[in-house]
């Protein structure tokens, strides 16, 4: 199973970046049994609009995970809860907020599971993401049929020593830990001792040449003053950052990971 995976698509020039990069990326690797992408900042920098949402399907995304923004536009509320959707936000939030944080979508006779977590360190307070995912593998791995079901993790949070802990801490249970949020793609995929692929940051999709996506222009005034600055997007060096995963179809484990990088030219 090949599994592609792009971390944070942000604004309209992660969205120009990715459309440039799926049809390549497809070609040069033979396509994907599953595209999944992290789309908490893919309208106007902050959440998710159906109409955006539409648009990403449209380019063969099979399945969205998010993080700490996903609740910041309404209007996505309906598609939260909206199985079909395969849209996913982080499970170790209440329950009462809409969405869900785990789910095993299906495409061409394969299944794959997707669980979306988000860190403590320097974020929400919100529950133990440890907990929570200890509480659903659990849930999952009791049916027999899901004894070996691939399952990636989308590890949305701000300390790598954090996500360095879930990786080693999932490492033979999951598929891949997969770090989001901070925008950065790391120089640290590998796979760990019992299987698990893991990378600290996958990386966004968006340009490349401001700050984590906005533009140096709105985002400096902020760290000189303190005070509230409206942020505008990037739109210099749109690029694709993510990577790309192997897993065994037979064990659920993965065998290789590598970083994926494509820049518009």
């Amino acid at each position: 199973m090949k599994i592609l995976f792009s971390g944070d698509v942000a604004w309209e020039t992660g969205r120009r970046a990715l459309t440039y990069a799926l049809p390549i990326l497809k070609a040069e690797y033979g396509g994907f049994d599953f595209i999944v992408i992290n789309c908490e900042n893919a309208a106007h920098g902050k959440g998710l609009t159906p109409k955006v949402y539409e648009e990403l399907k449209n380019l063969g995304v099979d399945a969205m995970t998010s993080g700490n923004h996903i609740w910041d536009k309404s209007a996505i509320f309906d598609l939260l809860n909206d199985r079909g959707a395969n849209i996913f936000r982080p499970a170790n939030y209440n329950a009462r907020c809409p969405g869900r944080g785990f789910g095993i979508i299906e495409k061409d006779g394969k299944r794959l599971g997707i669980l979306n977590l988000e860190g403590q360190v320097f974020m929400p307070p919100i529950d133990s993401p440890f907990m929570c995912a200890d509480k659903i593998l659990k849930e999952i791995r009791a049916d027999e049929k899901n004894k070996n079901l691939p399952i990636i993790v989308d590890f949305h949070a701000e300390a790598t020593s954090e996500k360095l802990a879930m990786g080693y801490y999932l490492d033979g249970r999951v598929s891949a830990v997969l770090g989001t949020h901070t925008h950065i793609q790391t120089a640290d995929e590998r796979v760990f001792p019992k299987g698990t692929a893991f990378i600290c940051d996958v990386g966004m999709t968006g340009g490349q040449s401001g700050i984590l996506g906005v533009s140096t222009e709105s985002a400096i005034p902020k760290f000189l003053t303190g005070m509230p600055s409206k942020f505008e997007p990037c739109e210099i060096s749109p690029a694709f950052r993510g990577v790309l995963i192997w897993i065994d179809d037979n064990t659920g484990f993965a065998k290789d990971i590598i970083r994926v990088q494509r820049d518009i030219c």
